[in-house]
């Protein structure tokens, strides 16, 4: 992957962090730095530490689908940037019942939000990254743009509430991003290798 494609592929992902973000600013209503920091950074964190995880587990077996990895690449980024796209036309109540100061609450946000990025650390290793200094400037990149896209969508949730927060249809872009990624994945491998 380029570098402009990990920095495609990091917002994609940030895009639901971005989202809950804005949820969550809503609720506070005001600036709350340690509350928000806290967010911001296990957002990052887990976001970071997902790909690697997924990484780690599909490696030890890529080398099996070497053949079809490219398929599975895209089957994957298809799959979750469809599942994107289809949630971001749901209607949903933009406040929910949730206290996002509580840390239980923060950490399970965190993870929730980071399950895609497990995947993406599997397309990884089906891309042929086989040794972790590979992975380390992606899986980097990947959290700091999510950490700076929670901080964000906090503190725009915190200023322009609800209505706004919908129009901006987050997760559809962030879905798009990660179909057109996939895509672009696919036609490399059928057509230029």
């Amino acid at each position: 992957m380029t570098g402009l494609e990990i920095w495609l592929l990091a917002i994609g992902l940030a895009m639901d962090c971005f989202a809950v973000s804005i949820a969550s600013g809503i609720i506070l209503k005001h600036t709350q730095w340690r509350p928000m920091l806290v967010m911001a950074f296990a957002f990052g964190f887990f976001q970071a530490l997902m790909p690697f995880i997924g990484w780690m587990f599909a490696k030890s077996f890529s080398h099996l689908i070497e053949s079809v990895d490219h398929w599975i690449a895209f089957a994957i980024l298809a799959f979750l940037g469809g599942r994107m796209i289809f949630e971001s036309f749901k209607e949903e109540e933009c406040c929910q019942l949730f206290n996002p100061t509580k840390l239980k609450v923060v950490f399970t946000m965190a993870i929730a939000t980071s399950i895609d990025a497990l995947a993406i650390g599997i397309s990884f290793a089906f891309l042929g990254v086989q040794d972790y200094t590979q992975i380390l400037s992606p899986i980097c990149i990947i959290g700091l743009v999510s950490f700076v896209m929670s901080l964000i969508g906090l503190i725009f949730g915190i200023q322009c509430g609800c209505g706004i927060a919908r129009k901006l249809k987050a997760e559809l872009w962030g879905g798009i991003i990660l179909v057109i990624i996939g895509l672009k994945i696919l036609v490399e491998h059928l057509f230029f290798q």
